[in-house]
């Protein structure tokens, strides 16, 4: 996904910072971390609070398995709902959502 995709997506959150994080790209708005793209899959910062709307959606949350143990292992970035990359009115609601998490989470970076 490239850059301007991405800062078309998240237009009505406001303007978006992009910088290379886990060998995919950190997509930050206000200095706090909002979305990740992997593998070429935009994914949104979810927690607790939100997590439920993302599991109601159907979205899928992003895991892998870890080296040492073998393990699975989740990680608080959930995929987006289909209807939301067609529909800039959705794709804000899950913008906030993921913002509102990231705020939550405390940690932020500096602009």
């Amino acid at each position: 996904m490239d850059n301007e995709r991405i800062a078309e997506l998240f237009e009505g959150l406001g303007p978006v910072s992009i910088r290379k994080l886990f060998g995919g790209k950190g997509i930050y708005f206000d200095g706090v971390i909002v979305a990740i793209v992997l593998r070429g899959e935009l994914l949104l910062k979810a927690d607790e609070l939100t997590v439920p709307d993302f599991e109601a959606a159907g979205c899928k949350q992003w895991t892998y398995t870890g080296t040492r143990h073998g393990k699975l292992v989740a990680m608080p970035y959930w995929s987006i709902p289909d209807d939301a990359f067609d529909d800039p009115d959705e794709m804000i609601v899950w913008a906030r959502r993921a913002y509102e998490a990231g705020l939550r989470a405390g940690k932020w970076v500096p602009r």
